[in-house]
Order: C-alpha cells, then sequence, then structure tokens
C-alpha cells in the first residue's frame, strides 16, 4: 500500500493526460497530486494550466525523483509506452497505463516483471473507458462458469454507426462529426479498423479465460469499408450494424475469440448502446447475462477509469492473474464455423474464399453483390487481406447461444 499522499510522476498531457489532470485536482479524498509530467514539448499550448515547474521533457527526472511513487502513462506512443512500463517495474515502482495497444501486445512480459520485482501493473482504463470491466473478470466472474464476454469496446466507430442508423447519416458524415466532436483522430483506422476493439479483446480474454492470445492470431474487421448498399440492407432487415468484440467458449476445452462488425437484433442489450458508448454483455453457466455499459471515448472517461486504478492501488490492490494458473484452461482455436454477409463489387467472393454453404446470393446489374455463407474461420484469416479490398465488406450473423436469449 502506498502512504499518503500519493506522488504521481505522469507521463503524457493529451486529450486523457489533461482529462486525468483536472481529475486529480477535483478529486479531494484521493490526497493525490502530480509531482511531475513528462511530455515531448513542454512549450505546447494545452487546454489545462499547468505550473511549468513540473514539466519535463526527460523521463529519468520522474524515475529518478524520490518523492513519486506512483506511475500514471498515458502516453500515445507504443514503444514510449512500452519503455516507461518497463522502467517503472523493473524499479518496483507501480504503474496505472491505458496504453491498450502496448499492452496487448505484451501482457506475457508485463506480468513476469511484476512477478520478478514486485511491482505492479493496473490498466483497467485500456479496456473500455469508465466501465472497469478487467477488475470484474479478475475478481468475480470464475473460468469455469463464464461462457461469453461481448460487446462495444470502441466508443469511437459506435458513435459513427449510431449517426447512421440512429440519425439517417451517410457514412462520411457521421465520421467527420465524430473527429469534430474529439472522439475519433484525425487518422480514424485504429478504430475503424477494429484494431483498438482487438487489443482491448486481448486484455479481456486473459482477465475471463486465463489465457493469452497474440492479436495476429485473432480475426478483426472494421468498418472501414462499410457502403449505402449494406446500411440499407440493414435497414431493410430491422437490425443495426455494430462493431462487435467477442470471446466465446465453446466447450471446456476450447475457446475462440474475434472482432467484426455485426448484425443487431432489437432484443439484444447491445442494441441500445449508442453513441461514444460501450456495453458488455458477460454470460454465465449460472448468472446467465450480466450487462456494463459506460461511456468508451473521450478524455474523462478514461480518466476516471485511471483515477479508479490509483486509488484501487493506493489500497494494494494488484491483479492476481489466478485463471492463468489452473489446470484445465482452455485452448484457442479458429477452427469454427461462422455465418457471413459479404458485399463485393470487383473482387469474386465465392471463387476467392472456400465457402463450407452459401444461404443467400444475390447479384445486381450495377455490379453490386452479395453472399450469405457459413464460411471456416480459419478461411478467413488466411483471406484477409481479400477481405480488406475496398469493394469489400464484412458482417456477421450471430450465433452462440441464440437459445438463450429468448
Amino acid at each position: 500500500m502506498i502512504s499518503h499522499p500519493i506522488s504521481i510522476g505522469l507521463f503524457g498531457l493529451g486529450t486523457v493526460g489533461q482529462g486525468f489532470y483536472h481529475v486529480i485536482q477535483q478529486a479531494i479524498n484521493a490526497h493525490a497530486d502530480i509531482r511531475r509530467i513528462c511530455v515531448r514539448n513542454i512549450a505546447k499550448k494545452r487546454d489545462v494550466e499547468v505550473n511549468p515547474a513540473i514539466l519535463t521533457d526527460n523521463m529519468e527526472d520522474i524515475f529518478n525523483d524520490p518523492e513519486v511513487n506512483l506511475i500514471v502513462e498515458v502516453v500515445d506512443d507504443a514503444e514510449a509506452s512500452y519503455r516507461i512500463v518497463t522502467t517503472a517495474l523493473r524499479r518496483g515502482l507501480p504503474v496505472v497505463s491505458g496504453s491498450k495497444a502496448m499492452i496487448a501486445r505484451h501482457l506475457p512480459e508485463l506480468i513476469d516483471l511484476q512477478q520478478k520485482y514486485g511491482g505492479a501493473l493496473l490498466y483497467d482504463a485500456s479496456a473500455c473507458g469508465s466501465i472497469p470491466v478487467i477488475r470484474n473478470l479478475e475478481e468475480y466472474y470464475d473460468n469455469d462458469l463464464l461462457l461469453e464476454v461481448k460487446g462495444i469496446l470502441n466508443g469511437s466507430s459506435n458513435y459513427i454507426l449510431s449517426r447512421v442508423f440512429d440519425h439517417g447519416e451517410d457514412y462520411s458524415l457521421a465520421l467527420r462529426k465524430a473527429q469534430e466532436a474529439g472522439f475519433a483522430e484525425s487518422d480514424p483506422t485504429f478504430d475503424i479498423s477494429g484494431m483498438d476493439s482487438l487489443f482491448k479483446l486481448v486484455i479481456i480474454t486473459l482477465h475471463a479465460i486465463g489465457v493469452y492470445v497474440a492479436p495476429e492470431r485473432v480475426l478483426t474487421l472494421g468498418i472501414t469499408n462499410i457502403g449505402d448498399a449494406d446500411i440499407r440492407y440493414a435497414r431493410e432487415k430491422g437490425v443495426k450494424i455494430k462493431l462487435v468484440a467477442q470471446v466465446v467458449k465453446l466447450s471446456d476445452g476450447k475457446f475462440t475469440l474475434f472482432v467484426m462488425p455485426e448484425f443487431v437484433v432489437p432484443s439484444r442489450y447491445i442494441y441500445s448502446v449508442d453513441n461514444e458508448y460501450n456495453g458488455v454483455v458477460i454470460r454465465g453457466e449460472c448468472y446467465d447475462r450480466q450487462f456494463m455499459f459506460g461511456k468508451g471515448a473521450g478524455g474523462s472517461p478514461t480518466a476516471s477509469s485511471l483515477l479508479s486504478d490509483v486509488m484501487a492501488r493506493h489500497h494494494g490492490y494488484r491483479y492476481e492473474y489466478k485463471k492463468m494458473n489452473y489446470i484445465d484452461r482452455p485452448e484457442f482455436t479458429t477452427d469454427v464455423t461462422l455465418k457471413v454477409y459479404i458485399r463485393y463489387c470487383e473482387t469474386d467472393i465465392p471463387s476467392l474464399i472456400p465457402i463450407e454453404r452459401i444461404h443467400e446470393r444475390y447479384s445486381s446489374e450495377s455490379g453490386l453483390n452479395y453472399i450469405i455463407a457459413d464460411v471456416n474461420m480459419t478461411r478467413l484469416i488466411a483471406h484477409r487481406q481479400i477481405l480488406d479490398r475496398p469493394d469489400v465488406f464484412t458482417v456477421n450473423f450471430p450465433q452462440f447461444f441464440l437459445d438463450r436469449d429468448d
């Protein structure tokens, strides 16, 4: 447990860093102060007033300060994040991080460093904005009973799709509004490609199942290529398209995970998760479905989660990774058949991707085509480059646990 007061060394003062700085000023009962802040550009104008004396562009100024007893890291550079977090852990300093890409790629090493040097790394802020999903999975949901974690993990893409389906806007206008509102970057690729959701899902999976799956092994398809025809098809069927991430236990011995756009019907919880919000459904053998909902984009929601991690560490909390020590952990597999909608124009999908069964096929004189088909996930991964072509868009039909959703 950290003694009072908490003296924070903060790395990063962008949108999230400024949000955290603001939250700390308001959190009187936290008894925490930000002692030093490391930034790339000290002279940069920011929206918060910070004493220039605590700013530095040298990370060693923070690590060599004997008064700093906790590191908070919210930089937007994965390599810099890795250096900061590993340096802190090797020095036995507790760290709070929101860098989901870095954490997802280096989780096994980061866990080893915590065990070797006695430090602690908390990162609830990396997964679902303001939703405390990691701590809940770590402490409450037993691996043997947990069947599925599924939800909307990216507030930016959800905001865009909400503007499309709830407000009738076209995709390009919705994307521009997301950027203007600060929910999407000038380069939105990380969000709309599904990569942000993927990194969050990898982290969630380790705490849900106890198994680490490297991001490059996971089927990940985003909403970059969504078109008017896909939106029209969904509207005609009375459903919405949402970018959904899920990890599913297929049996006691197997599980899978993937990120894909999905046709969501009105009766599902995540159908009504709109704008920049995230929503996570946790399904178990005995407790059926439990739903967590909260803001997933913007500086303040993430900052509130960072503060929660800071206070948890102040009280001595650390992840124990208990499920990683279970004897009978399930194995990851991609040998799963998915039912998918694939829209295409020039790319002749039926001749390029091995298909198990075609349920429906449509072709138009304008060259707009789609199929609804059963395809093995391993095949989809192997042909990912084809699915990423500009004229191709893929949507998943949900199939797991449908008999339990009535």
